[in-house]
């Protein structure tokens, strides 16, 4: 072979081992790893959908693009898998002297999709030839066997979005849920329960979205559901719950309020969303005074009982809300979240030049104090 062949057929295996890779990754490995392939692909329809939706004020006309967002990402997967194994394998039909390019092309395409309508000639095309075919049948049989991981880890998810509906309202809210607690005899041990429920939920999206992150832009069956507006909905009301409702204490809520957060920390990691993971307890949030004193009154109305003292109740809340504020409402953005009051109807404070300069001044205290 000439420099060049061995060059091309060089290449091809590499091409072909980075592919193999990339399909494992995705499909088989149970941990969150770069995969660079995957995120292009998400990166890519994504694009796709924002050029389709334009700058469309009406959240139903998003609704309906993204809800293929997921199916979409999957096949342009499966295709470029597929064309990468194509290309790898005819620049070895090429190294080994099959002719031209488009020979090669037939040749590489007849195997991989088993079609035999091309002759490999002799014994180590022929070779090439039911690699390249047994390749492809791996590659559609991993997307195959993908697909019931992915849609039971979305059926487990959903069914805690659909248990919300009815305990939170819709649009839920944090005052919905609390006062609709209260007013069912022993709200308190019954909201024990709840806290270990989600904390459980958590745990169990933050799994599934960091091993399959694709999963975060699958959409609920119901236009006005989704799984981020669920989780920020449940950390405000067991914040709230904490810091401004007189209850016995309880250790369940603190640990569901951990477990979200964290959760939704390493599902931003997997969707390569930035974010600051040690907030100060007095870092400004998106939430205004006025709204959680708007909120609070709202169940003190309805018999909720709330601390006496409102402004330490409001920073001990604040202090908890901050844990999951910005990364909340990034997430909520990235995915086109349904609009709920304090998730998914305002913008993240995480990109405004106040927040960058405060975080650059964090670090560079940090810096200076080492």
């Amino acid at each position: 072979m000439t420099a060049l062949k061995v060059l091309a057929f060089g290449a091809g295996v590499v091409i072909i081992a980075f592919t193999l890779l990339s399909a494992i990754r995705s499909t088989i490995l149970p941990r969150a790893v770069n995969n660079r392939l995957g995120r292009l692909s998400i990166r890519v329809v994504l694009a796709g959908t924002h050029l389709w939706t334009g700058r469309s004020p009406s959240y139903e006309s998003r609704d309906r693009v993204m809800a293929m967002f997921g199916p979409m990402v999957l096949l342009v997967m499966l295709l470029s898998w597929l064309v990468l194994i194509i290309g790898a394998y005819i620049l070895i039909f090429l190294a080994r002297g099959t002719g031209s390019v488009t020979k090669a092309l037939e040749l590489s395409g007849s195997s991989i999709f088993t079609l035999g309508t091309v002759p490999a000639h002799g014994l180590v095309n022929d070779l090439l030839s039911y690699s390249e075919a047994g390749i492809g049948l791996l590659l559609v049989t991993l997307l195959i066997t993908y697909l019931p991981s992915i849609y039971s880890a979305f059926s487990r998810r959903e069914n805690g979005v659909a248990l919300l509906r009815v305990r939170a309202g819709t649009p839920p809210s944090a005052a919905a849920m609390l006062i609709r607690y209260h007013r069912i005899e022993g709200a308190g041990e019954r909201l024990r329960g709840v806290w270990q429920t989600w904390e459980s939920w958590f745990n169990d999206i933050e799994e599934s979205h960091t091993s399959f992150p694709i999963l975060a832009y699958f959409r609920s069956p119901q236009p006005t559901e989704s799984w981020i507006t669920a989780a920020g909905v449940v950390l405000d009301t067991a914040s709230m719950w904490q810091a401004a409702v007189e209850h016995p204490t309880d250790p369940n809520v603190q640990l569901c309020i951990r477990a979200g957060f964290q959760a939704l920390q390493r599902i931003a990691d997997s969707l390569e969303i930035p974010y600051d993971d040690d907030p100060a307890p007095t870092d400004p949030i998106t939430i205004s005074r006025d709204e959680w004193d708007e909120s609070v009154e709202e169940m003190a109305g309805a018999g909720v009982p709330i601390r006496d003292d409102r402004d330490d109740a409001w920073r001990a809340w604040k202090g908890w809300r901050v844990n999951y504020d910005t990364v909340l409402l990034d997430v909520a953005r990235r995915v086109e979240a349904p609009p709920v009051p304090w998730v998914s109807d305002r913008s993240p404070l995480g990109h405004s030049p106040a927040r960058k300069l405060h975080r650059a001044r964090r670090v560079l205290s940090r810096g200076d104090s080492a």
